[in-house]
């Protein structure tokens, strides 16, 4: 099967703490109700807009999907490794951690046995936006339980001014929140297994408030070695590209593309890749076809496509991601002359 770029469709998930208003970033979603609380771009029920898998659901068609489709480092993967959602906290989530690989295997096969390593990048945030993310120093089990049931929980995380374009990164085991009014988008495995250890007091649509996880929380949460932070980007540019090198693990490896002239990449064996769209418009063009993208959409590009182009009719930017081999990945990080010193406070092994 000849490899081809290929458009996803989005899905819609609706939960207590969303927005009602997603404008300007979706001026189509207003007076929403119930609120819209995230926007799923590569869940297992997204449907492929485009390509020879047009109209299946992304779980269907990664399942059907050839080896050179998916790349060498992924062919053990029952879904797409990758989860890259829009968050919109109209008030802010649960207070919550997540599980890694080893805790999620041996505990929630039933939920698909992986744990969850993320990253956030801001889209829009108001004045005075912050995140809370990792304990405080000399936080300890017993004064977290405490501060759970006193509803003091909050005072025990720290805070983390953001502004549009920051990106952070949260590993598993880490302590985490999102406050309210930020639009992120969310790069991360494909799990949605989430420990909430403090909700608010909110209810939901039975009346009731939603349970919360606390002895999976202290299982997992890396007390005294919390360690999610604001990103410092590296910055290359280029030939009309400005690329800033966000975070690689061996998940994920996510960058941000802008230029306002056509620029060219070259797909690897080993992985897929995605584009998402932040803005811009344009035509994407591989293997001899043309095909038109946009603004706040998500493209599938094939293992084994090889070279592209992109053809921006407006400035576009873009965040790339893709499941890297991190030795691979820090020698083209070398080979572009960015001194380790630089690259290396981007790679978390």
């Amino acid at each position: 099967m000849q490899p081809v770029a290929s458009r996803l469709d989005s899905t819609i998930d609706r939960r207590l703490w969303g927005m009602r208003d997603l404008a300007p970033l979706f001026p189509d979603l207003v007076n929403q109700d119930p609120p819209i609380a995230e926007i799923w771009l590569t869940g297992p029920a997204c449907k492929l807009a485009s390509g020879p898998f047009n109209g299946r659901e992304l779980e269907l068609a990664w399942r059907q999907m050839p080896a050179d489709w998916k790349g060498t480092r992924c062919l053990d993967d029952v879904q797409i490794p990758l989860l890259v959602k829009f968050l919109f906290p109209g008030e802010k989530p649960s207070i919550q951690v997540h599980p890694d690989d080893e805790y999620a295997a041996q505990h929630e096969s039933a939920r698909g046995g992986r744990g969850k390593t993320e990253m956030w990048h801001v889209l829009a945030a108001q004045p005075d936006s912050e995140l809370l993310v990792n304990l405080l120093p000399g936080v300890t089990p017993e004064s977290f339980r405490r501060a759970i049931t006193d509803g003091t929980l909050e005072p025990m995380l720290s805070r983390i001014p953001v502004s549009t374009g920051d990106s952070i990164f949260v590993p598993p085991g880490t302590v985490h929140t999102i406050g309210a009014g930020i639009m992120l988008c969310e790069i991360m495995e494909q799990s949605d297994i989430t420990y909430r250890v403090y909700d608010y007091k909110r209810k939901g649509p039975d009346g009731r408030e939603r349970p919360l996880h606390i002895q999976q929380a202290l299982d997992v949460i890396n007390f005294g070695e919390q360690l999610g932070e604001k990103v410092s980007p590296v910055r290359y540019a280029r030939h009309g590209l400005t690329v800033d090198y966000l975070a690689a693990c061996r998940y994920f490896a996510t960058e941000r593309w802008q230029f306002d002239s056509r620029i060219g990449g070259v797909t690897s064996p080993g992985s897929f890749e995605l584009l998402v769209f932040l803005s811009g418009a344009g035509q994407l063009e591989s293997g001899g076809q043309k095909q038109p993208f946009s603004r706040l959409q998500v493209w599938f590009l094939p293992a084994a496509l090889g070279a592209y182009q992109l053809d921006p009719s407006e400035p576009a930017v873009v965040l790339h991601t893709f499941v890297p081999d991190l030795d691979d990945y820090c020698r083209r990080l070398a080979d572009l002359g960015i001194p380790s010193d630089d690259w290396s406070r981007i790679i978390h092994l």
